[in-house]
């Protein structure tokens, strides 16, 4: 069997790629490494384990979780099922109940066919690549004899309510304003209306954020206007959402809104737009809340972790502002290991994957949300004036697909034909050439301060790729 996982949990077409069995089989391998574990570490009480267990509202997600409780429970775990959730409400809810486990099913910004299994260890952080290599050795072993587990069988019972200790939970992250550089509106302190006055829409991506979004950011004081909120198991992410920003945008130019939101299918991701319909998006959000830290005094060691796709203008603002960078490979996953390597308190990347480790253990697009349109409140400031504060460099990606990605990475004359780029570009754009990692493909990424000037050069590191 290949690695079962990949970098964001195990995703396929459900009933194909990730069927019933698999997701039984994986809960129940889940729940003996867990078990075994605890056996072995000697510091408990007899008591069960207890897993959270939510899902998006894609069809497949009623069999799979339907599954994976069984599987659970069959094992003897107890079972908190939270239903339809956002995958960070999972991870928070997981350390906020001492849960043991925590599983989510979400393909995330996949379309409705897909779905997945994301696996959260004690504490809410995903759960580490060894964790998962233990789960698979076990998923080939011989399966547990039938019959009662030692400590009983586990016992399900309905945890929807916990999404109320969730929202309270965000709302309660809104910082007071002591410390920040004079508002040009009135201070909005703790506890109070942090979005008051503004008009937000919100799409959800016909996606798990459906009822809590909208909720959150209407106790936030926002008045809103809720699009892509209409799940019906089939249309999640689709033409929608923060992968579609088009609906958003006119949304929000249709109504007068002061700014847009958009999340994915399970809200981790939070991209926006402006009262314009322009795109705010992962780098301009990052550059944003990094620079209210610093403001505040909060930013971890004057750093912010982003990855080697971050915009040039992002790098440029941060400089300005005397904050380091630290850079990752491209995943969300890169980004937190390095923020809890350096304890950082703040990362993300393009795609509006933003990590505010203060407040959560993962990607949350809800609290991004929250804290991004607070700043805009705060300061009194349309979302656009805060997004200007980096500039937006041209930024062209090519995939040439169909090579030998090793023989690129080692050639010469590939490695001079870069040097030749970034000497034309200099301090004015950047280029990357990276290998894919899940696909033979190199892809390529030029910026400069003019498009057609960064595509020409793009398409030229390309085609000596191609002639390798």
């Amino acid at each position: 069997m290949g690695r079962l996982f990949g970098t964001d949990g195990v995703r396929g077409v459900a009933g194909e790629d990730l069927t019933s069995q698999l997701a039984m089989d994986l809960a129940t391998a889940a729940a003996g490494v867990l078990q075994d574990n605890r056996a072995a570490a000697a510091d408990h009480n007899g008591a069960r384990l207890v897993a959270v267990v939510g899902r998006d509202p894609r069809a497949s997600g009623e069999f799979l979780e339907a599954a994976v409780v069984a599987g659970l429970a069959g094992a003897g775990v107890d079972v908190l099922r939270l239903g339809v959730v956002p995958t960070p409400g999972v991870a928070y809810l997981t350390a906020a109940l001492g849960a043991d486990l925590g599983v989510m099913l979400s393909a995330s910004h996949n379309p409705a066919p897909d779905n997945g299994i994301k696996l959260f260890a004690r504490g809410g952080f995903k759960l580490p690549d060894t964790a998962e290599d233990e789960i698979e050795a076990r998923m080939a072993l011989p399966g547990r004899a039938p019959g009662l587990p030692p400590s009983g069988f586990g016992r399900v019972r309905d945890a929807t309510g916990e999404h109320e200790r969730y929202l309270r939970h965000l709302l309660a992250s809104q910082p007071a304003t002591a410390g920040l550089s004079a508002p040009a509106a009135p201070a909005v302190e703790r506890g109070t209306a942090p979005l008051a006055g503004l008009q937000v829409v919100v799409d959800c991506a016909h996606g798990a954020a459906s009822a809590l979004a909208p909720e959150l950011l209407r106790r936030a004081g926002a008045e809103v206007i809720a699009i892509g909120a209409e799940p019906d198991g089939e249309n999640i992410n689709a033409d929608c959402g923060s992968t579609h920003l088009e609906a958003l945008a006119a949304a929000v130019i249709k109504h007068g809104a002061d700014a847009g939101i958009a999340h994915d299918g399970d809200a981790d991701r939070c991209l926006a737009v402006d009262a314009t319909g322009e795109i705010v998006d992962g780098d301009q959000i990052l550059a944003v809340l990094a620079l209210e830290l610093k403001a505040r005094g909060m930013l971890a060691g004057d750093t912010v972790v982003a990855t080697v796709m971050s915009n040039l203008g992002f790098r440029k603002a941060m400089a300005k502002a005397g904050i380091t960078v630290v850079e990752t490979a491209v995943g969300d996953r890169y980004v937190l290991e390095a923020m809890r390597a350096g304890s950082f308190v703040i990362g993300g990347e393009q795609s509006g994957h933003i990590i505010m480790l203060d407040h959560a253990t993962t990607g949350d697009g809800m609290l991004t949300a929250l804290h991004l349109l607070a700043a805009a409140a705060r300061r009194g400031v349309p979302l656009a004036d805060l997004a200007r504060v980096m500039t937006r460099y041209p930024q062209v990606l090519v995939n040439v697909a169909g090579v030998d990605k090793e023989h690129a990475a080692r050639s010469p004359a590939l490695a001079a034909a870069v040097a030749a780029v970034q000497a034309e570009l200099g301090a004015a754009g950047r280029v990357l050439v990276r290998p894919s990692g899940t696909e033979p493909a190199v892809r390529v990424m030029v910026e400069a301060t003019d498009h057609n000037h960064a595509q020409r050069l793009a398409d030229g590191l390309a085609a000596t790729i191609r002639s390798l």
